[in-house]
């Protein structure tokens, strides 16, 4: 596919663009507003084929929770391994097309390895994440963001609280949700182990607040996000923070997702892979 109609979704997943404007733009280079409207499910996340791990998976206890946040109850999806053993927990962050199947489904991948995950639910001051991803876009931009912050900190302390839990907490986030993570970095304490696949960076004079370790995941094709690095990497070597970034070249912004036509089979596994072994090392020793 045409990299700029690839880097043209970008800025639309990010919320460059309205929807509007993403037609209007995408009519442009496909040759035309019949063109467009046949690219578009094409280029589009479909998450009803996200589901490497099923819901019913007898190797799991899966259900949809709730707990006490900053704005009220925030709507979770809880998976773990069956059983009564005492687990380290890892909070998994959606992008910003809300909680869907797709990340349910990484939190059960996560689960299978031996960890009791929680994927929070951003949108939950609306009710939750809407089944159409084009309705939850702009919801997004009516969230607070120190709100929204605190509520998945909440769910850091929830699953330190736990009662299958180890005490031992680590968080992971993707896009939007990458960003999330990096701002969970700076605020919780509780954090043993960070990884944003892509996610903005905290604010350099924020970064000597970081406690947990980090597994900082990135794209070589995603000239938005990378140019943040460089600074981003500078403070944590100034404040001395344990780190280590990985670059997947060839791959672009949201290459772990495997529901969208920016999926990279390849950077996906081995980051995911790398994450797993991030977390049994700083989460389960």
């Amino acid at each position: 596919m045409d990299k700029k109609i690839i880097d043209l979704y970008d800025d639309y997943a990010s919320g460059s663009l309205n929807r509007r404007e993403f037609l209007k733009k995408l009519a442009v280079l496909a040759g035309g507003t019949a063109a467009a409207i046949t690219l578009l499910p094409i280029i589009e996340n479909k998450y009803a084929q996200a589901q490497i791990v099923p819901k019913d998976d007898s190797r799991l206890h899966v259900e949809n929770i709730k707990y006490p946040g900053e704005t009220g109850d925030v709507l979770a999806h809880l998976a773990k391994p069956k059983g009564d053993s005492r687990l380290p927990g890892v909070v998994v962050i959606h992008e910003n097309r809300g909680l869907n199947s797709h990340i349910k489904d990484v939190a059960r991948r996560v689960a299978l390895e031996g960890f009791l995950a929680v994927a929070p639910d951003a949108l939950s001051p609306f009710g939750g994440t809407p089944e159409d991803p084009n309705e939850a876009r702009p919801l997004f931009r009516k969230l607070d963001s120190q709100e929204t912050v605190k509520n998945f900190l909440a769910a850091v302390q929830y699953l330190k609280t736990h009662p299958q839990s180890t005490g031992k907490v680590g968080c992971m986030g993707f896009c939007w949700g990458g960003g999330v993570a990096n701002q969970l970095a700076v605020n919780s304490p509780d954090l043993a182990a960070v990884v944003p696949f892509y996610g903005r960076q905290p604010a350099v004079e924020d970064v000597p607040k970081i406690k947990a370790s980090l597994l900082l995941h990135y794209a070589g094709q995603d000239e938005r996000i990378n140019a943040g690095i460089e600074g981003y990497e500078a403070a944590l070597k100034k404040a001395n923070i344990e780190y280590k970034i990985h670059m997947y070249e060839g791959a672009g912004h949201a290459f772990h997702n495997d529901t969208g036509s920016r999926y990279h089979k390849e950077a996906a596994q081995l980051a995911f892979k790398r994450t797993i072994q991030f977390f049994k090392q700083k989460l389960k020793t």
